[in-house]
């Protein structure tokens, strides 16, 4: 790009054609890294995988006269949910991997809206994860191919839809056996070189037909177009399936982007099976070091959400991310939204929340939809910072590792996690009622953390804190005061804040404000 002039591939000019071959060459070259034959697949630059899969969708829904039908697992990201909007014939979410493998094992037939006349025939779409975006669990990558099996028994058209963003960062995605691949395929390129931000769809050519019926058109997918007058009409090119799906001017400069990528990941890694080792065997050492941490009364520390089926030792079944909260000696949930701004200070990068995953959430938190639906009405919002809501964690702590991450990092984790472990907790003041005099100390020696409580959104006010967890700390008295680690001031004077600080915001209490918080 520093040598060269790049114009709109949409003409025929030096620069207009420099494009095109970027574009062409990276094209393929995207192919080939997962082992898809351009002779079997075609592959649609977008905008992000999100793109991709909604292009299915609504090119689906178009092709299916009488209907689309919607499966879709409940591992789902919510992307991949919000499909089910558009079917018009009814969608299914199946929430187990067994449901899936019985529906699969039955000769069936979508129902159709209309009468059987033995012209009408209903269209359906089944779309899930190759791995789970909130706890890493991988899925099954021979359902496609059992899927086309099936349909082949009945009079229904049934296609596959694989959301591989998450998986295809450490694994090796491998298209090569066309019979049994996907339909569709949607993947993000960030995701696995960091740059650019990108993302595609590959499709079978066998089926791209079923979205070339979709409503709208863009600059560049068309060859002819009548407007100005009463004659509505347009051609949608004929050629190959991406000049018809990629609407308006490609991205360009973003896709030779990819060219540099490619060279770069093949350079450092060689291929994706060593990235998958290595990612996958920090990913266990971790996994391993959490769950075997306690504290000192032999309660553990962190509450680790992995599938009953999947193993950090198989790559087949698992991913390297793990999905955890934390909790105190005492069983009391510690506040994620802490965690991460902790783990931010401490150049730790995590995720915390929903993660984009509802049927995950609510699976491993035990979260019913009367629940869910009572969270958003007192008040609970996608990243609003509540973290607890009638006793049950709202979203969890993500972990992600993968080709640059190493065992240093590993290490920062593992030691980080451990500042919320309490050794002394057989001997931790009552939360009720605190009686410094039984320890000994003066109450001015702990510091509380608190857990907010709120029964409509606002600001709390000091009667909203309730004492959650006494830890024992060497601080010198300090007036009543609130604080998170974004306050420098009070972090300088006591610098054990940032270290220690494991719920939600710090108040420090002398015996006076001490009585008066609990009472």
């Amino acid at each position: 790009m520093n040598s060269h002039l790049f114009g709109n591939p949409h003409s025929q000019s030096p620069s207009s054609l420099r494009s095109t071959e970027v574009v062409e060459t990276a094209r393929l070259r995207i192919l080939h890294f997962f082992r898809a034959d351009p002779e079997h697949f075609d592959l649609v630059f977008v905008a992000n995988a999100t793109a991709a899969l909604k292009l299915v969708a609504e090119g689906i829904r178009r092709h299916a006269k009488n209907g689309l039908w919607y499966g879709y697992h409940a591992d789902s990201h919510t992307s991949l949910v919000g499909l089910r909007e558009l079917a018009s014939a009814g969608s299914r979410c199946f929430f187990t991997d067994t449901e899936v493998g019985q529906w699969l094992s039955e000769v069936f037939e979508i129902p159709s809206n209309e009468p059987s006349d033995g012209r009408a025939h209903a269209v359906g779409l089944f779309a899930y994860p190759a791995q789970s975006n909130m706890n890493g669990r991988r899925l099954p990558l021979d359902w496609p191919g059992q899927l086309r099996r099936c349909a082949s028994k009945g009079k229904s058209e049934l296609y596959s839809l694989l959301d591989a963003a998450a998986y295809v960062a450490t694994a090796q995605l491998d298209l090569s056996d066309h019979e049994n691949a996907p339909d569709f395929t949607a993947l993000s390129f960030y995701k696995i070189f960091g740059f650019p931000d990108l993302g595609a769809l590959i499709v079978r050519k066998d089926v791209g037909h079923v979205l070339l019926k979709r409503q709208y058109f863009g600059g560049g997918t068309v060859d002819m177009v009548i407007n100005g007058s009463d004659d509505v009409w347009h051609a949608t090119k004929q050629g190959a399936l991406h000049e018809a799906l990629e609407d308006g001017t490609p991205a360009f400069h973003s896709i030779a982007a990819l060219h540099c990528a490619l060279d770069v990941h093949s350079r450092l890694y060689g291929c994706m099976t060593n990235i998958s080792q290595h990612a996958g065997h920090l990913a266990a050492t971790l996994y391993n070091r959490m769950a075997s941490l306690v504290h000192g009364n032999g309660a553990p520390v962190c509450t680790i959400y992995k599938n009953c089926a999947s193993d950090y030792e198989n790559p087949r079944t698992q991913g390297p991310t793990i999905a955890f909260n934390l909790r105190t000696c005492r069983g009391a949930w510690i506040s994620k939204s802490e965690f991460e701004r902790l783990a931010s200070l401490n150049n730790i990068q995590l995720r915390t929340g929903g993660v984009c995953n509802p049927g995950g959430i609510a699976s491993y938190l035990d979260l019913s939809p009367k629940e869910m639906r009572e969270n958003y009405a007192e008040g609970l919002r996608c990243g609003n910072g509540i973290d607890e809501m009638n006793g049950k964690p709202t979203g969890i702590i993500r972990v992600s590792l993968g080709a640059m991450s190493n065992m240093k990092d590993i290490e920062a984790c593992m030691s980080f996690v451990a500042r919320f472990v309490d050794q002394e907790s057989s001997q931790d003041i009552q939360l009720n009622l605190p009686n410094p005099s039984a320890n000994r100390r003066d109450s001015s020696q702990y510091f509380f953390w608190c857990r907010r409580r709120k029964k409509h959104p606002g600001v709390p006010t000091m009667q909203s804190w309730t004492a959650d967890l006494a830890i024992r700390g060497n601080i010198q008295k300090a007036p009543l005061a609130e604080t998170t680690p974004a306050n420098p001031e009070l972090d300088a004077k006591h610098p054990c804040l940032v270290e220690k600080e494991v719920v939600l915001d710090l108040m420090i209490l002398d015996q006076k404000s001490l009585k008066e918080a609990v009472q």
